[in-house]
């Protein structure tokens, strides 16, 4: 096992990273930003040090400030949790390449699933369910791409091959606007990803967003842990998760994450990852794969009673799986609501000093955050300053519980989206469970928002 770990990101996951390295007996070497320094997770290091200003590019995406900064406090391995670096096959080549273990995939695996394009043939390969589309990327032939939309029947979707976080897409539901859509994305992807390639799917009317939660170690074993249903998103953003999924039938969970974890063992994947698809009509269609932690990954932990960033961690080391797939047991329901900073109702940042900040507590709840009274939450990242998780016998234990958490949490001195999730664990529709990724949208505008 390692002795000592870089913890290259901020927030809550490098908090959270930080817990599971003391309760393994490592060391935690934290990386900051002067915007950062009186962050909860600083004080708690073992050993921390400021990489650069505020800016995310002088700092937290600094390839040489965060691998010098491991070479000078003798680090082992580097955990990049997720954002910032976490899916740079380059960083991760980087880190390698320089003497230290980089706690998630190999660069090759982040690379394959990090290009929409490839990631898609490489499910194919694997049969896993994919939604109808394009073989590869578009030809720059107009017609072709007229011939391609034709077979696959509108509306479509365009996305960036490299794109990701809900960017890089545009839908087009006639034939006279697919040609300028094309080379809009296009151009959009090239500006931002730096790869201009683009590829067409089937756009789905009312899917939901279901993943599958895997781990897989460096000796050919590879399990699924559930799934979570993450319908609940503003602009392809998600703000509530849940385990398991409702109303799914768990046969067909099985099978396709049956399917994930035989992918990842035809890949040679290593570590925690998330198959995202989206689900309608009672198929799965395979959309994206995320090659590091996620966000929401407390939910599969408080239903499996699994620790998967310890398991990162043991993966890194060179353990294997403690557990087979018949040995996981998903146990009652769990929920998880992300706290952000913002303004309620117009979504924009409310950074600033808390100036009070008191967290729910009580049978099976959760809170996974840095923030406390007094802290000041800086403009310069995202707006999540924590999560709250709870877990019930039932599903209709844990939105009891979530209710009572919700109405136990004080944050004053800036503004969140507490006020929001209150309202939608009220509401009838979530309630009765299954919406779909379009519902809060179409909730927002019914309620003017």
């Amino acid at each position: 096992m390692f002795k000592k770990v870089l913890i290259a990101n901020r927030g809550e996951i490098a908090l959270r990273i930080q817990r599971a390295c003391r309760e393994l007996g490592i060391k935690s070497v934290v990386v900051y930003s002067e915007a950062d320094r009186d962050a909860k997770y600083v004080r708690l290091a073992d050993e921390a040090v400021c990489i650069g200003p505020a800016p995310s590019a002088q700092s937290y995406l600094s390839m040489p400030a965060i691998i010098a900064t491991a070479e000078v406090t003798d680090a082992e391995a580097i955990h990049p949790g997720y954002g910032f670096l976490s899916e740079n096959a380059d960083f991760a080549e980087r880190v390698e390449r320089s003497g230290f273990t980089f706690i998630g995939p190999t660069p090759e695996s982040i690379r394959l699933m990090g290009d929409k394009v490839s990631a898609k043939q490489a499910m194919i390969r694997a049969g896993v369910p994919c939604v109808p589309g394009s073989e590869g990327a578009l030809p720059e032939d107009p017609k072709e791409i007229i011939k391609i939309a034709r077979s696959v029947g509108y509306p479509v979707i365009i996305k960036a091959a490299g794109g990701g976080g809900g960017r890089g897409m545009r839908v087009v539901h006639t034939e006279a606007a697919l040609v300028h859509a094309v080379q809009t994305t296009r151009a959009e992807a090239g500006a931002a990803f730096g790869n201009p390639e683009v590829y067409m799917e089937k756009f789905l009317e009312n899917p939901r967003h279901v993943e599958i939660q895997i781990l897989a170690d460096t000796f050919k074993n590879a399990v699924w842990l559930g799934e979570r249903d993450c319908s609940m998103q503003r602009r392809h953003q998600k703000i509530i998760e849940e385990a398991p999924a409702p109303g799914i039938p768990r046969r067909a969970i099985e099978r396709v994450g049956d399917r994930c974890a035989a992918a990842c063992k035809k890949m040679g994947y290593r570590g925690a990852g998330t198959f995202e698809f989206l689900y309608e009509n009672g198929e799965f269609y395979f959309i994206e794969m995320n090659t590091r932690v996620q966000v929401e990954h407390p939910v599969t932990e408080m239903v499996t009673g699994i620790d998967i960033v310890q398991q990162q961690i043991r993966i890194a080391a060179g353990e294997k799986l403690p557990f087979t797939q018949r040995q996981i047991e998903i146990r009652g329901h769990s929920i998880e609501c992300r706290i952000n900073a913002e303004d309620p109702v117009k979504f924009v940042p409310s950074p600033g000093r808390i100036t009070m900040w008191h967290a729910p507590g009580g049978p099976g709840v959760r809170v996974d955050s840095h923030a406390y009274t007094n802290y000041f939450v800086p403009p310069n990242y995202d707006s999540m300053i924590g999560k709250i998780i709870v877990h019930g016998d039932t599903r209709e234990q844990a939105l009891a519980r979530m209710r009572i958490a919700l109405s136990e949490t004080v944050v004053e001195g800036i503004q969140t989206n507490i006020p929001l999730h209150r309202e939608l664990m009220a509401d009838a529709k979530f309630i009765e469970g299954g919406t779909s990724i379009h519902y809060l949208e179409s909730w927002m505008a019914a309620h003017k928002r």
